[in-house]
């Protein structure tokens, strides 16, 4: 999900204070029910005009409640213009599904950002703590980020949204192809590593959900913007045949390292990649610009993949 704004006449300590006197009550919106693989009904007709801001763009999604405060407790360059938060969390009621994103809340900043989460449900489980990837921008909440942020700075989260994959231990596996573009990949990465959980609960306490294989295709203008390469290598190489990958560069201007190349195709993603992938026990989930993901759809349905089985969230 790309930075979106909103403005906001009102201070974090007020949305804390005041959540209820200040948004609408939720129970007029939208609310869906997620204990299945098929939660996300993100198909039907798609449309790439823009509306004006992340939260009137997510006014039917799902949403939490609660407003948490969290506190910056890491920070590093993921590339030359993305930067990778750390943010920890003490409230135990905050909790999120591996693809969804945060309504982002700075003190003193008068417009929300939304920004998928790119860590783990477990890493929170475990450490208190959850990851963004942002990009720099001159949008407020990602340009505070990128200048102004740094180590015990305080803000607060608003979980929300409907594309996400929470199987529970008892549901069929299936296996997963995500199709990645640009920043697109926040909220596939958080997949993937829930995907490596399942897989280390099956393979040391034989437990939890039984997860099928996943593949991810992963595109970007070049090397330099493949965001998380390192930790999607490391995956791959801890779960051969389980996890695989393939990283695609449209606009690559130099020389490919060496170490890269074999994972590495220059181009964009083809009909012929994906139709191999094609069964009745497949998951699609696509999050990128708005054009390619219904250039995929399209391409998808054209296979007979039934809508069900796609799941989209546009970045902007």
């Amino acid at each position: 999900m790309a930075h979106t704004t909103i403005s906001a006449a009102f201070a974090i300590p007020q949305l804390l204070r005041g959540t209820a006197r200040i948004f609408p009550t939720h129970s007029a919106l939208l609310r869906l029910k997620y204990s299945t693989l098929y939660s996300c009904t993100m198909n039907g007709a798609m449309k790439s005009k823009r509306k004006t801001d992340h939260l009137e763009r997510t006014a039917n999604n799902f949403r939490q409640e609660v407003i948490s405060p969290a506190k910056v407790c890491g920070i590093t360059n993921e590339s030359e213009t993305v930067k990778r938060l750390r943010l920890a969390v003490t409230n135990k009621d905050f909790t999120f599904k591996a693809g969804q994103w945060v309504d982002f809340f700075i003190p003193e900043v008068s417009v929300v950002g939304g920004f998928s989460i790119c860590s783990s449900p477990g890493l929170l489980e475990q450490d208190g703590v959850l990851e963004l990837a942002v990009k720099h921008t001159v949008h407020p909440p990602a340009h505070w980020i990128h200048t102004q942020c740094s180590l015990d700075s305080e803000v607060a989260l608003r979980v929300g949204g409907n594309f996400f994959f929470d199987p529970q231990p008892a549901d069929s596996p299936v296996n997963l192809v995500l199709i990645a573009g640009g920043v697109g990949i926040n909220p596939l990465f958080s997949i993937l590593l829930h995907v490596a959980d399942f897989h280390r609960n099956q393979e040391t306490e034989k437990i939890g959900y039984q997860m099928g294989t996943v593949k991810l295709y992963y595109s970007a203008k070049n090397t330099n913007e493949l965001l998380f390469k390192n930790n999607i290598f490391g995956l791959m190489n801890e779960f051969p045949g389980k996890i695989a990958c393939s990283f695609h560069v449209t606009q690559q201007s130099s020389q490919i390292c060496e170490e890269l190349q074999p994972y590495i195709t220059e181009g964009r993603i083809s009909e012929k990649e994906l139709e191999k992938h094609v069964s009745k026990d497949t998951l699609w989930y696509i999050c990128g610009p708005p054009p390619m993901i219904e250039s995929i759809s399209k391409v998808l349905e054209n296979f007979g993949v039934p809508t069900d089985c796609i799941y989209f969230e546009k970045w902007w």
